[in-house]
């Protein structure tokens, strides 16, 4: 075999094994793409947020997309304390997680706003136990200039089906 037949082969072999590799890396990278979502796969639920005089909406009070239940922020505008707010916040919620066809113990992610972060104990005594024994994660801060509509805390939260 000469130089040159030599230096042929092992061109034509390193071009299949690259060739082979960019195939199986394009098949890989091709299967992790996520699937665009259907317009049509996505439930919103005006509820409650339905503007008077007809007006349109300005958001959702959940939307249900891909497995996952996303619930707006729920505040409380009556008379009371922390603790009788956050009991109405979180009783707002379990309904309408159960609407979605969730509940409180499927809940992943919940955010909680408080209007005066002195209110944390209070709003805590009313939440622990709330979402079973496994709790979801949370974020938790306190408003500047406070939640909006007089309520002392406003929740939201992600959640399974």
């Amino acid at each position: 075999m000469h130089a040159t037949d030599t230096q042929t082969s092992r061109r034509s072999a390193f071009k299949s094994m690259f060739a082979a590799i960019a195939a199986a890396g394009a098949g890989l990278f091709s299967i992790t793409h996520p699937r665009r979502a259907e317009a049509s796969e996505i439930t919103r639920s005006p509820g409650d947020t339905e503007q008077p005089g007809g007006q349109a909406p300005m958001f959702s009070s959940s939307v249900v997309h891909g497995g996952l239940v996303f619930i707006a922020g729920k505040g409380e505008h009556g008379p009371g304390d922390i603790t009788v707010h956050t009991t109405s916040v979180l009783n707002q919620l379990e309904a309408e997680l159960k609407k979605a066809g969730s509940s409180m113990d499927k809940v992943l992610k919940v955010n909680v706003y408080l209007h005066d972060m002195r209110d944390f104990e209070g709003m805590n005594a009313v939440y622990r136990g709330r979402f079973g024994a496994k709790p979801p994660v949370r974020t938790t801060i306190a408003c500047y200039g406070g939640v909006p509509g007089q309520s002392l805390v406003e929740i939201d939260c992600i959640a399974a089906i």
